[in-house]
């Protein structure tokens, strides 16, 4: 069903469902592929794009946490490993293997042995043996250029790194092919509950309508998804305690791969606040992050990385690269996400918060927060469970079904290259063989990205504003200069018709990115 047709069936008044699940990122995208999956009549709404939020913003890293386990969260790492494991098997090419270098130097914690030891653990729960000593001249050979100033060696062990918002696109369409409707762009106004107070319904309004117009829909059970903003719809049992939500930024700066070329992730831990941070290879860049502070802002707006933050992120490359000689002039792109963290309210540094979710129930209302991107599936499936009651559990399909359903075996376009045809099949499944059906399967400015995967987006992925087209969908505007300013034209040729917007439409839209682009993603100027 298109998006026009998807309004016009809730619009007619007829629309039931078993569950609205309200929040498009990881989240919510797991609940409603695990809901549609079990046969419930699902629906998804989303008051932006999908992934607007955390769920593109993230560091891509699909990891068990190794902090976590540090911390003492034996359990919370023991589940994020296995999911990982999962991911990895059921959807390569989306989630992929990767390779981490952790240098150790003489009087700097922790020390190889205690590292190592970690490490064993950090396998044993994964059921794999990934963890590898390496004398200084190895190290050398996996992190060319690193910092020789008293190395002891490194410590080389694996987890994976995903594009985010293609895996949220990806669950969506899953959950779209069991049944599930899914919108951007509609806000869940309110709840409704009968005269005991249980939850009957809720009422949306898509972007650009009044208020007074809304839509109403009936189902039995809310899941607020909504992230950082899950205290806006939630309301609990007098008997639980609320959640209380700590917005806390992450921001990452975007280079190109020749100005600091690593073909893993190295980390470290930084030398102002012994948190770990990386250099990694994402695509086709190098990305510096992250760091971990208080977000005062509004939730409604675009994060921005704050000038503190570059000069933190690049003492990252100075550390580790020295001879790279990075500097604010190589930067790309940035970007800054917010995390929702769950609080106890005690005035922890942020970076000692628990990163564990939290759920609230009431009457039909379940509202989630909190958790890692790694283990979506099990925060969905935990929510549903709760929302369907004591036999929720077994209305549930089997935990061991497959996420993901594996792409045709097609054969792969002379014209694609090897690694290229790998990250289609992991991106889109099933849908890869009409992705390509007549299509331009040419390289879009030696970015990685195929035409074909505009013009898909286009007509098949609800984009509604240009930079969910360039900032979602694909990630032309985080890696080519200027936020792929350049491309417009070319972009404008292949995508307005499809997008049936008219010139007028297009040159605002245009306008709205570039703006959008400076005061978000690119380096903060004077002012900002």
């Amino acid at each position: 069903m298109t998006r026009q047709q998807i309004l016009a069936e809730l619009k007619s008044g007829d629309a039931q469902f078993d569950v609205v699940v309200v929040g498009g990122g990881i989240t919510g995208a797991g609940a409603a592929r695990e809901a549609a999956g079990s046969g419930l009549r699902t629906l998804l709404v989303e008051q932006k794009d999908f992934a607007w939020g955390t769920s593109s913003r993230s560091s891509k890293m699909v990891h068990g946490g190794l902090r976590y386990l540090g911390s003492g969260h034996i359990g919370l790492t023991r589940d994020a490993v296995r999911e990982r494991q999962r991911l990895m098997e059921e959807a390569p090419g989306l989630v992929d293997p990767l390779r981490f270098v952790m240098p150790h130097y003489r009087g700097q914690f922790p020390g190889p042995r205690l590292f190592q030891a970690l490490l064993s653990v950090y396998d044993r729960l994964a059921g794999v043996r990934s963890r590898q000593h390496l004398p200084p001249s190895q190290t050398q050979q996996w992190a060319p250029g690193l910092s020789q100033a008293g190395l002891l060696g490194a410590s080389l062990f694996t987890d994976a790194i995903t594009d985010d918002a293609r895996l949220v696109q990806r669950l969506i369409a899953e959950a779209s092919r069991d049944g599930a409707l899914c919108l951007n762009y509609v806000s869940a106004n309110r709840i409704t509950r009968d005269e005991a107070g249980n939850v009957n319904g809720v009422v949306l309004v898509p972007e650009g309508e009044l208020l007074e117009a809304g839509i109403s829909v009936s189902a039995s059970m809310v899941i607020n998804a909504t992230g950082a903003w899950a205290d806006k719809l939630q309301q609990q049992d007098p008997s639980e305690q609320p959640l209380s939500i700590r917005p806390l930024r992450g921001s990452h700066l975007v280079v190109p791969w020749q100005r600091l070329p690593v073909t893993c992730a190295v980390s470290l831990f930084h030398p102002e606040d012994k948190r770990p941070v990386f250099a990694f290879p994402w695509a086709g860049t190098t990305v510096l992050g992250t760091t971990d502070l208080d977000h005062p802002g509004s939730l409604d707006k675009e994060p921005v990385i704050n000038e503190q933050e570059v000069r933190y992120l690049l003492k990252v490359a100075e550390h580790l690269f020295p001879g790279a000689s990075l500097t604010a002039r190589d930067v790309i792109s940035t970007w800054a996400g917010v995390r929702p963290v769950v609080t106890d309210g005690q005035g922890k540094a942020p970076s000692r918060e628990n990163r564990e979710h939290a759920l609230r129930r009431d009457k039909g209302l379940i509202s989630v927060a909190g958790g890692k991107l790694t283990t979506f599936r099990q925060i969905a499936r935990e929510a549903l469970e709760a929302a369907l009651g004591p036999d929720g559990s077994h209305r549930l399909r089997a935990d061991d079904q497959p996420v993901f359903t594996p792409p045709a075996d097609l054969p792969r376009p002379t014209q694609v290259r090897h690694l290229t045809w790998h990250r289609l099949k992991g991106y889109y499944g099933p849908a890869l063989g009409e992705l390509c059906r007549d299509a331009d399967v040419t390289e879009i400015a030696d970015s990685g990205v195929l035409w074909a995967e505009l013009e898909w987006a286009c007509q098949s992925e609800q984009v509604h504003h240009l930079d969910d087209l360039l900032l979602r969908r694909t990630r032309l505007g985080l890696v080519c200069p200027a936020g792929a300013r350049a491309l417009l034209p070319d972009i404008q040729e292949r995508c307005q018709r499809r997008l049936g917007w008219t010139n007028d439409h297009w040159q605002w839209e245009v306008e709205r990115y570039l703006a959008l682009y400076q005061q978000a993603y690119a380096l903060p100027s004077e002012g900002r």
